[in-house]
């Protein structure tokens, strides 16, 4: 199996990506007692995506400061909706805009419904609840269906329900909340304080979430329950980006990976030949983080599970990758000299963030 794509290799497949004459349009709400320091945190932290992404679309969101729980930096909940696979998949193939949506769109099955290695379920074939994985390509809702957030199915075009969460003041794309409780920095463009968090990247990262960096595994993980997927369509949550989360043993049966367990898992846009980047496997059955982040402690892109005190967090090509595949457009990276540097600087700031390990804090925790 081919291992992580060189720098360059990534830098010069995304340089095929559209112009950014357009970007997405974000609108804040922001809940009672938000400062106007973390207000402007939060519009410099959307920003940033827009700075890469290209989609002339609206995104709604609410946002807050307030204490949550001990160990959370921020969180997200995002709205979703629901499509048929084909619709999404057809969907995702009439908005290509780069190589690697031909690439990826080409890895996706071509019928009406996609394979998956699974286990834990009510119908596990192995036993009720076995941890033992199995492939499920039956059809039923939960080879059918794809669950994603409100925000990415507006970038490729597909109709919204405009649906309001709790806690948004009107109708939102999500709602995100951030724990006033830590010390933040609410400027890194000098560097981050070693006692506080980076306030604009930790927003930015929940910020990601809304745009649909996701993951379904999350459900099936949590549950305490096995979950029946013939009966029940409230378990019905594969996300966009699950359709390219893999492991060796399920690129091997050619189906994506959706079983929630310590085995690793990867990202892949050609159907699991090539692992661009490991994925988190679990709060209760894996490595201990939400399957819907990067791999913790590799330091791949702002969609890693933890932050350090001191610790500057920016967008890496990972994360722009995985926007790109799941339908947004993506304007052309930097050159790849650039990129050699941010990601020399990268390693500086991983090695300062390994000595802050114990102070390290989880990032987001999505709602259950």
């Amino acid at each position: 199996m081919k291992k992580l794509a060189s720098v360059l290799a990534l830098a010069s497949a995304f340089l095929a990506a559209g112009s950014a004459t357009a970007a997405p349009t974000f609108n804040f709400q922001f809940v009672a007692g938000t400062s106007l320091q973390a207000q402007q945190g939060f519009i410099e932290a959307a920003n940033r995506w827009s700075s890469v992404l290209t989609d002339n679309v609206v995104i709604n969101l609410t946002v807050g400061f307030n204490p949550l729980a001990p160990n959370i930096l921020g969180q997200a909940q995002s709205a979703r909706e629901s499509y048929s696979y084909s619709e999404f998949r057809d969907g995702l193939v009439g908005d290509i805009s780069s190589a690697n949506d031909v690439t990826a769109t080409g890895s996706l099955s071509s019928g009406n419904s996609f394979g998956m290695l699974l286990n834990r379920t009510a119908n596990n074939p192995n036993g009720t609840g076995s941890a033992t994985t199995y492939v499920d390509n039956d059809g039923d809702d939960n080879n059918a269906v794809v669950n994603v957030t409100s925000a990415s199915a507006k970038a490729i075009g597909l109709a919204t329900s405009g649906q309001t969460l709790q806690g948004c003041i009107g109708s939102c794309d999500g709602f995100i909340q951030f724990n006033s409780q830590f010390t933040f920095d609410f400027n890194p463009n000098d560097g981050v304080s070693s006692g506080a968090y980076d306030f604009v990247g930790v927003a930015a990262h929940e910020i990601g979430h809304t745009l649909g960096f996701t993951s379904g595994v999350d459900v099936l993980d949590y549950n305490s329950t096995s979950p029946d997927f013939y009966n029940d369509d409230e378990f019905v949550f594969v996300s966009s980006l699950d359709l390219f989360r893999y492991s060796s043993e399920s690129a091997e049966e050619g189906v994506i990976d959706w079983s929630a367990d310590d085995r690793d898992k990867y990202f892949s846009i050609d159907g699991g030949v090539t692992d661009l980047a490991g994925f988190s496997t679990g709060v209760t059955h894996g490595d201990g983080r939400q399957n819907s982040h990067w791999k913790d402690d590799l330091y791949i892109g702002l969609m890693d599970p933890t932050a350090g005190l001191g610790e500057v967090l920016a967008i890496s090509q990972e994360d722009v990758l995985a926007m790109d595949v799941i339908g947004w457009n993506v304007s052309p990276v930097p050159e790849p000299s650039t990129y050699a540097m941010l990601g020399a600087g990268l390693l500086l700031l991983g090695g300062r963030a390994r000595k802050l390990a114990k102070k390290s804090k989880n990032i987001s925790q999505k709602q259950k």
